[in-house]
């Protein structure tokens, strides 16, 4: 082995994993990318370098590996700890509402609490709507998009992102999880939308405050500083999201937007606009629901604010 490397006799797959998780433990990394503790992306990083399922029975926790796979193991240990890129980008995959999407620094690590809606259908929040057409605004590696139209095959779904690296990362997960009711376009937000009408609008776009993004740890560093940063309050976007949406929403159509640790600011700035704040099993995660009425009604004093911001 290397110097510097542990000397293991017959290593086993488990006793890597549990090496690794005491390992990233010790080295002070900040976990959130997919996996929110050591342990769990010490398992990615193992079974990704032995070229193995993220859903290896255990039964195959004792089994031996030789010194050259020790050795990918470690390199990958190594980097991880090194150059504190999170585990997806190293492994150039993520799990997603079930399913594995390719995930590098184009665009942000998926990990939407949204996916939960997703595997739901979206119930309760859209009722009795029929739902012929949706728009993912800020799709990013396409996480969002391809998801729901992989769960709701009779569904025409539109993924829009202002950047074209981040398009062609979702191309390319299009293309990895064969789903033909899903196409993507550039725009920002709404701009090249004219005349675009959706029955339901699902948004994660950024919403981390200025000086909360430039304290994130380094593992962010890694991901696109576009798919974070939005203002002093993290409510740049969004509020422009709010006021744009009713000319994009059908007559009863629906917005879900997720604000994460915005949702405070939000409520502050337009506490008479009727949010549905979702409950996740974890908990309140910063994700509302809003409907078109409501978003209409309350028009001028959205649009008041996010001018402002223009």
């Amino acid at each position: 082995m290397d110097a510097g490397l542990p000397t293991f006799q017959q290593a086993s797959i488990i006793d890597l994993i549990r090496y690794g998780g005491s390992l990233l433990n010790a080295s002070g990394l900040t976990f959130g990318h997919s996996y929110d503790n050591a342990l769990d992306e010490s398992t990615q990083l193992v079974l990704h370098a032995l070229h193995m399922p993220h859903d290896l029975s255990p039964v195959y926790g004792a089994s031996r590996v030789t010194e050259d796979e020790m050795r990918r193991v470690f390199d990958l240990f190594r980097r991880r700890i090194d150059e504190r890129m999170p585990a997806a980008y190293l492994t150039g995959e993520a799990w997603f509402a079930g399913l594995n999407f390719k995930s590098d620094s184009r665009a942000l690590v998926p990990r939407s609490p949204i996916a939960e809606l997703i595997t739901t259908g979206f119930e309760p929040w859209l009722g009795d709507l029929e739902v012929e057409r949706v728009l993912d605004l800020c799709t990013g590696s396409g996480c969002i998009a391809i998801a729901t139209a992989h769960y709701q095959p009779n569904w025409d779904v539109l993924g829009i992102d202002v950047s074209d690296d981040a398009l062609a990362l979702a191309e390319e997960n299009k293309e990895r999880l064969q789903v033909a009711n899903v196409k993507f376009a550039k725009s920002d937000l709404f701009e090249n939308l004219q005349g675009e009408f959706f029955d339901l609008i699902v948004t994660n776009p950024p919403y981390v405050t200025n000086d909360e993004t430039d304290a994130l740890p380094p593992e962010y560093s890694h991901e696109p500083d576009l798919g974070l940063r939005a203002g002093d309050d993290g409510l740049d976007l969004a509020l422009r999201i709010l006021r744009d949406a009713p000319d994009h929403l059908t007559e009863h159509g629906v917005l879900i937007c997720e604000v994460g640790e915005a949702e405070r600011a939000l409520s502050t700035l337009l506490p008479e606009l009727p949010l549905a704040w979702v409950e996740f099993k974890v908990g309140q995660m910063g994700i509302f629901v809003a409907r078109r009425e409501d978003l209409a009604e309350h028009h001028a004093s959205i649009r008041a604010l996010a001018d402002a911001r223009d």
